[in-house]
């Protein structure tokens, strides 16, 4: 079955290309060519795929390429710095990004903190030593971001999609509700299921609480075992992601069936993508998101989620 007949009209189905290589780990899936990730993606039946390290950043030389695959751009990670810099700083760090996104024909732009992060290897950092944002400093950050998210909308047509993030600002649900209730309607939330289970919190708490915000949707999987391990000897991300911790839709313990339903009930309408930071090389990338892209399927049309290991 076509997921077009599946999904309700508006919601469409994407893949992250970090399946097949990693954006911080370069020499996981370094061998694995653009033309290979772009092929499975379009074989497996996704109609979409984000942005990634090996894409070209022209949009003349983009554009023709996923279209002979058949497949559009979901979105694109920008790595900002509102926690340090000006909304008027950061519209000039964006610019190439946001204008890449629009010329493709997006509607969101990913948008991750990186400005408060530990020095060094931040990743590599133990993830109990990351850094935290004291509260009084939320409703400032939650300015700037408001302000950068107008102007985003306003030059380019993106929303800025928020993405709560393991060692960054906005990693606990309490954490996510501080900014939440701050920043204005301009900025929109990327809910991402991984995340919330890896920072101890159920996903369904923020669509409970922040459910009209939610503009982007990463399916992420965990495996509960090693996201055991990796808390109980304190691993840093980059050592939970070499080890497992994160896997695809079906394949983990988490259950995708209220998103389901949430974007059933809902006026949501965009991508939901299939995401797994993972080594390719333990887990083949072909089999692994058409596996994720069968999963999806069936928790869609079957009204419950079975459980993987």
């Amino acid at each position: 079955m076509n997921i077009t007949e599946i999904l309700p009209a508006g919601v469409r189905l994407a893949v992250s290309p970090l399946s097949w290589s990693n954006d911080v780990l370069e020499d996981l899936g370094a061998d694995i060519s653009l033309e290979s990730c772009l092929t499975d993606t379009a074989d497996a039946g996704y109609q979409g795929i984000e942005l990634g390290r090996k894409f070209p950043r022209d949009g003349a030389v983009l554009r023709p390429l996923l279209q002979h695959h058949g497949l559009a751009l979901a979105s694109g990670w920008y790595s900002g710095k509102l926690a340090e810099q000006s909304a008027g700083e950061e519209m000039l760090d964006v610019f190439s990004h946001a204008e890449l996104l629009r010329l493709m024909g997006c509607k969101v732009m990913v948008y991750g903190e990186v400005a408060m992060m530990s020095p060094g290897s931040p990743l590599d950092t133990p993830m109990s030593q990351r850094l935290v944002m004291p509260r009084e400093d939320f409703p400032a950050y939650a300015l700037r971001l408001t302000e950068f998210s107008k102007r985003l909308a306003g030059d380019f047509g993106l929303q800025l999609a928020y993405h709560h993030h393991l060692m960054m600002v906005a990693e606990t649900f309490d954490e996510i509700s501080l900014l939440f209730d701050r920043v204005g309607r301009e900025t929109g939330l990327l809910l991402d299921t991984g995340h919330s289970v890896a920072a101890g919190f159920d996903y369904q708490r923020l669509i409970e609480r922040f459910g009209d915000r939610v503009a982007h949707i990463h399916l992420k999987d965990v495996r509960g075992a090693v996201m055991e391990n990796v808390r109980n000897h304190d691993l840093s991300f980059n050592a939970a992601v070499r080890s497992g911790m994160f896997t695809v839709p079906g394949d983990g313990v988490i259950d995708f069936q209220p998103v389901a339903a949430f974007v059933r009930d809902s006026c949501y309408q965009g991508w939901l993508v299939v995401e797994a930071e993972q080594d390719p090389a333990a887990a083949p990338p072909r089999d692994a998101v058409t596996r994720a892209f069968r999963h999806v399927q069936n928790f869609w049309t079957a009204g419950s989620t079975p459980h993987g290991a």
